[in-house]
């Protein structure tokens, strides 16, 4: 699965302002509901659910990412963002390091294998040291677009398959 596939460009965040990971979990799903990507009154249960979910484990999985997922009934189809810490941010991260790049997942629950496929494809290129770097080093939305699209043109390429 691409990752422009359910990537919302709209929702990326190049410069988040959260200290702190419910904050950024909150700014994240914020710029979901205002590009349109989930409905603006299932946006606080989506974060409690996020964070009931970070609550169980951590979602930081080393390496300055977190990937914050859940699955959720208003959600109608995948959907995902990006936001960049500048400062890095606590997620409880299983190398205790901050996280600076964050990709948040939203699926619909009657779906799981889609869900996996997504998950997959994020994780597929979160092992890639180039990606994670250009990841933390983006500056813009348009960057981060960029970044995204050739993420997705490098897995096509005969010689990645």
């Amino acid at each position: 699965m691409n990752l422009c596939e359910f990537m919302v460009p709209e929702a990326f965040v190049p410069h988040l302002e959260g200290t702190k990971r419910d904050d950024i979990i909150r700014e994240l799903v914020n710029g979901l509901a205002q590009a349109g990507a989930i409905k603006t009154e299932n946006i606080e249960d989506i974060i409690l659910r996020l964070i009931d979910r970070e609550k169980q484990g951590s979602t930081g999985i080393g390496k300055g990412i977190a990937v914050p997922h859940i699955k959720h009934p208003s959600v109608a189809r995948i959907v995902g963002t990006i936001g960049c810490s500048r400062a890095g941010v606590d997620f409880a991260s299983l190398d205790k390091a901050p996280v600076f790049s964050v990709l948040l997942l939203l699926s619909p629950p009657d779906n799981p294998d889609r869900h996996l496929e997504a998950m997959e494809s994020l994780f597929g290129h979160l092992q890639r040291d180039m990606f994670r770097k250009f990841l933390r080093q983006a500056d813009s939305r348009e960057t981060l677009v960029d970044l995204i699209q050739e993420a997705d043109e490098s897995n096509s390429s005969p010689r990645k398959k």
